[in-house]
């Protein structure tokens, strides 16, 4: 059975975040004031082939540690995505 997954990838606490900090310098400018603390990551939307979801989990997170990031900066979280639009 296919199971649908999201892995979100973000930098760990300490790692700057150029990214995020150009978001969060950029908001005033287009009226979205009070926004502090932006962090900006990855998203990945896999369906996955397992027996059950947990197994399914399992798999999405072996996959995020070996492939969808880079553990040393980044934590990566899998999660069930079928309550998901």
């Amino acid at each position: 059975m296919n199971y649908p997954v999201i892995v979100d990838v973000t930098l760990r606490e300490g790692i700057a975040d150029p990214e995020g900090a150009t978001i969060e310098r950029a908001l005033p400018a287009l009226g979205f004031t009070g926004v502090t603390n932006v962090r900006a990551g990855k998203s990945f939307r896999l369906d996955i082939e397992a027996n059950d979801e947990a197994t399914a989990l399992v798999m999405a997170t072996a996959m995020a540690e070996r492939l969808l990031s880079n553990p040393v900066i980044e934590n990566a979280v899998a999660r069930s995505a079928k309550a998901v639009p």
